[in-house]
């Protein structure tokens, strides 16, 4: 397998890798991010994920899509947070009220190094940051590195690996949004879900997780049998209707790389990913734009035009103990791999 690159302005750079089967991830270096998901169907190549074509787009229109997000994901409540005995402010990029995904400028908005490794079976571009003490209220020097790897098992795995000097807090993402028929017109109403999920994290108005872990049984989060996210979007559930769909974190049963935790199915079944991760949680959101969504390629992003599957610790776990743990110590490397699996 090799990797084909050119430039995609502002002094970044665009990878192309392509298996033997067709399928072909293209990322950049400007936020570490996943830009171009191609598959192969029997009737055309579709692109699976939302992207720009260019650093200016994303600048212009949407700098989280698709990209690595960090060093926190999702929101920290009034942008502060207690590690050590000591209370830390971070930036309140969120309305100036809370923190959102690590302070702005972030992970999205900086030129990563980027290294290229080559074999018969798969293809990885390794990202590499540094991250400096004190960079929006977080304590601790942070180096990083993110590995998006191809596979002829037509297989896209993100490893995220990180050292501190000192106590801080780091929860990373990729802020990947899929739509399965390839076209944003589209909602994803009719694209079928599973996640094997029992619990997911109630949010306020805020989007701020409440600390409540709430059964998915007999409500509109319930997953566990595969069904169509548009019997979730019409229903009357309190949680659905205060963002218009999903920014939710699901609890994970099983957190593995050899099990399947979250499948989407696009309408025609031509199309599906499966969803397999060791972090105990994944958000999911459904692009809740309501006409707000940005233009790509040419077309207008529709309400409910994308969904992502954040891999995580949920939000709220620097207040809330049962939600786990993001802090990490000197000395002990933070490691976490994702994979997302293109099936037939």
């Amino acid at each position: 397998m090799k990797i084909t690159q050119r430039d995609f302005g502002q002094g970044a750079t665009l990878y192309s890798l392509k298996n033997e089967n067709g399928v072909q991830l293209e990322v950049t270096n400007f936020g570490a991010r996943i830009v171009n998901l191609f598959v192969p169907t029997k009737k055309e190549k579709r692109n699976i994920v939302l992207g720009f074509d260019s650093v200016e787009e994303y600048l212009a229109q949407d700098m989280y899509i698709g990209a690595t997000i960090g060093r926190v994901a999702g929101r920290i409540k009034d942008g502060t947070f207690t590690l050590g005995g000591q209370t830390y402010q971070t930036d309140k990029n969120d309305h100036e009220l809370h923190t959102l995904h690590g302070g702005a400028p972030s992970f999205e908005a900086k030129l990563w190094d980027a290294k290229l490794e080559e074999s018969e079976k798969k293809s990885t571009v390794i990202f590499s940051l540094k991250s400096k003490a004190g960079e929006h209220g977080f304590p601790g020097e942070l180096m990083v590195s993110v590995s998006y790897t191809l596979t002829e098992d037509n297989e896209w795995c993100v490893d995220y690996e990180a050292h501190t000097d000192q106590l801080t807090l780091f929860n990373p993402t990729n802020h990947v949004y899929f739509n399965l028929s390839g076209d944003v017109e589209q909602a994803i109403d009719d694209h079928k879900l599973f996640i094997d999920s029992d619990q997911f994290a109630c949010i306020d108005e805020a989007v701020i997780t409440t600390g409540e872990k709430r059964s998915v049984t007999d409500t509109a989060f319930d997953f566990r049998k595969a069904r169509k996210l548009e019997t979730s979007f019409n229903s009357q559930d309190d949680q659905v209707k205060a963002v218009g769909g999903f920014d939710h974190p699901f609890f994970l049963n099983k957190p593995s790389i050899e099990h399947v935790s979250a499948v989407l199915t696009s309408p025609d079944e031509a199309v599906q990913v499966e969803v397999l991760t060791d972090c105990p949680a994944v958000v999911v959101f459904t692009a809740n734009f309501n006409g707000a969504g940005p233009v790509i390629r040419g077309k207008k992003l529709t309400d409910h035009g994308g969904i992502t599957f954040e891999t995580q610790t949920a939000p709220g776990s620097e207040r809330f103990e049962d939600f786990g743990t993001i802090e990490i110590q000197p000395n002990v490397p933070f490691r976490s791999t994702t994979i997302y699996k293109i099936t037939e």
